[in-house]
């Protein structure tokens, strides 16, 4: 069985591990190599501890008595955003193991993420996406409209990212997937 609950801080270890196994996975061949071998499991889990320590809303895929499946398989989290130029609320991250994919785990964790940022007043949600990402249309497949374009500094490089916005948020809220 498989759920998506909010994240305790036993399940900071779990979240780093789900976290350098995507990144390796999915960004292979989008960021730098020596970036991707230098992620620590170590590092990232007092990063998630602490998060969750100071309330950071982390959801996550939690696996019970799936054979041979890891306690945390996938995981979320969103903020409230006080500029508000793209949106009042963001997807920081959503990432799910590849044996896990197509099981509709990520739209699972994307809404509760929007749940969350709906119960604090925000009424619009962004993401925004590595444009290399291969999963990017995924965002589009549940309502997302692609509205900005950048770039964000990874391991010394800038790296192209794109914008996906939920305007209104419900609509984020509605869909299946």
């Amino acid at each position: 069985m498989i759920s998506i609950r909010r994240a305790r801080l036993s399940d900071a270890s779990g979240i780093a591990a789900v976290h350098v196994a995507t990144w390796r996975s999915a960004y292979a061949n989008v960021l730098p190599d020596d970036y991707l071998a230098d992620l620590s499991i170590s590092r990232l889990a007092n990063y998630y501890e602490h998060g969750i320590r100071l309330g950071l809303a982390l959801h996550v895929a939690a696996s019970y008595g799936e054979h041979g499946a890891p306690p945390i398989i996938g995981f979320s989290s969103a903020v409230r955003c006080h500029e508000g130029r793209l949106g009042e609320g963001e997807v920081e991250t959503l990432y799910v193991l590849d044996d896990y994919r197509d099981r509709g785990l990520g739209g699972q964790l994307l809404r509760a993420s929007a749940k969350h940022l709906t119960q604090l007043g925000c009424r619009s949600a962004f993401a925004w996406v590595l444009s290399e990402n291969p999963s990017r249309y995924f965002y589009q497949h549940l309502g997302g409209k692609q509205i900005a374009s950048g770039s964000t500094r990874v391991g010394g490089e800038d790296i192209p990212q794109i914008a996906f916005a939920w305007d209104p948020i419900e609509t984020l809220l509605d869909v299946n997937a």
